[in-house]
């Protein structure tokens, strides 16, 4: 749950200096750099975490199939989906994996990566983490992804030619994702991101998108996880509940939703007798980054696609396409708030150049670098803690042949404050720096 409000931001424990980027190429005198605490807070608050993303220069919507990934020889450390088999219970058991590949102390915070890699035509994965893949957590807004996409296989199980190549009465479903990932207005969408996406939680339905997790797709075998809340007990409210295509005149005026959350038969209190204290959503980053895997394999990887769901409709939540803001290039997950793993990216792949991360990436990706990207964070006054989450998936073109990954990350700190935000948005960005550094750099022997 992201709190709009909040001016205050908090240090990169494991950095020397401010976040790439933030003063241009030029190295600044050190009088000029080093600024109160306080101040470095809020800078860093403003500029970086709470910041618009930053754009690639090139915006072409470049099709996932297309994606240049690095296309080496067969390595056991890499298995592809039809060598893990999916569809089968206990497949983390069977996938390529280093469960404890990055040295980050789990007191550090959790962190997971699905690293992609091309083998002839076949995709091919390998799963490294900090040994926190299976650490349960409450996820805050970045499982508004969840939400979304469940929500619109759902509405394809009622109408099958009905996606998110829509209008809901007069919005527009790209704008709508949009707004959920940017917080903002975006075209016929108000930024009411909490109270959006509690509607498609409740056009879902709980059990629907708790299946998803279970036997109806990702297999995961832990009863702990859990999509049984809402983000806000306000809902967006289309005008009508008609669902219009906007490739055809499909119309379709049975997509019905809870208007409250608790009419939900599943719905769940957050401390329900079942819910323990990280409440009535509760994942993993397995769970989180293993679903937005497959959404960003979708087209290539037809043994893991999500029931139901089009690409037409991943390419919507991606990248906004189909939005009615004329002042936008692109929508979706690359509208995602932060700026903080595209400052890792290139503090990591060019940690002694001071110019900007986007000047960095675009240099080295002929501009055609992606970062689609969902944050949530809050305090937490059931556990005492302030938190933050992180999911996204990365596409780095012509380094190293073409890098890809998925990751999801989570951080806390003791005390439920909002005065806290900044700081442990600032503990997970030293750890992306930390991680992509072993992730990207070739290790010496």
């Amino acid at each position: 749950m992201i709190v709009m409000k909040l001016k205050k931001a908090g240090l990169n424990v494991f950095s020397v200096s401010l976040v790439t980027g933030l003063f241009g190429c030029q190295s600044q005198p050190q009088q000029e750099t080093v600024a109160s605490l306080q101040e470095q807070h809020k800078t860093f608050y403003q500029q970086v975490m709470l910041a618009a993303p930053v754009l690639p220069a090139d915006l072409t919507n470049i099709p996932m199939q297309a994606h240049l990934v690095a296309n080496r020889v067969a390595q056991s450390h890499y298995k592809t989906a039809a060598q893990v088999n999916y569809s089968q219970l206990g497949w983390q058991q069977r996938v390529a994996a280093d469960w404890h590949y990055f040295d980050i102390p789990t007191s550090q915070g959790k962190l997971l990566v699905i690293d992609y890699q091309q083998q002839g035509n076949q995709l091919a994965y390998r799963y490294l983490a900090n040994g926190t893949q299976n650490d349960l957590y409450e996820p805050w807004s970045s499982s508004k992804i969840q939400a979304f996409s469940g929500a619109i296989a759902k509405v394809r199980q009622i109408n099958p030619e009905l996606g998110a190549h829509a209008l809901i009465g007069d919005s527009n479903v790209a704008d709508l994702i949009t707004s959920i990932n940017s917080y903002e207005h975006f075209g016929s969408a108000d930024g009411n991101s909490n109270a959006i996406a509690s509607y498609f939680i409740n056009v879902a339905g709980r059990d629907y998108l708790s299946n998803l997790f279970a036997d109806n797709w990702l297999k995961l075998n832990d009863s702990r996880i859990m999509f049984k809340g809402a983000y806000a007990t306000e809902i967006f409210t289309p005008s009508t509940i008609r669902w219009q295509s906007t490739d055809s005149d499909v119309i379709a005026s049975n997509i019905a939703y809870f208007t409250v959350n608790t009419d939900d038969p599943a719905y769940l209190d957050y401390r329900c007798d079942g819910c323990g204290l990280t409440g009535n959503k509760a994942m993993t980053t397995l769970a989180q980054a293993e679903w937005l895997k497959r959404l960003a394999s979708h087209t290539r990887e037809p043994l893991t696609q999500q029931p139901l769901l089009q690409a037409q409709d991943i390419d919507v939540l991606f990248n906004g396409t189909g939005n009615t803001d004329k002042t936008a290039k692109v929508g979706g997950m690359m509208q995602g708030l932060s700026q903080m793993i595209t400052d890792s990216l290139a503090q990591a792949l060019a940690p002694d150049d001071t110019c900007p991360a986007k000047q960095i990436l675009d240099e080295l990706t002929q501009g055609q670098w992606r970062v689609w990207q969902k944050i949530g964070w809050g305090p937490s006054e059931t556990r005492s803690t302030t938190e933050t989450v992180m999911l996204a998936h990365v596409y780095l073109p012509f380094i190293q042949g073409g890098r890809e990954f998925t990751l999801a990350a989570q951080n806390s700190v003791p005390g439920a404050s909002e005065k806290n935000l900044a700081v442990v948005g600032l503990k997970m960005q030293a750890n992306f720096t930390h991680a992509f550094k072993q992730l990207l750099i070739p290790q010496k022997q």
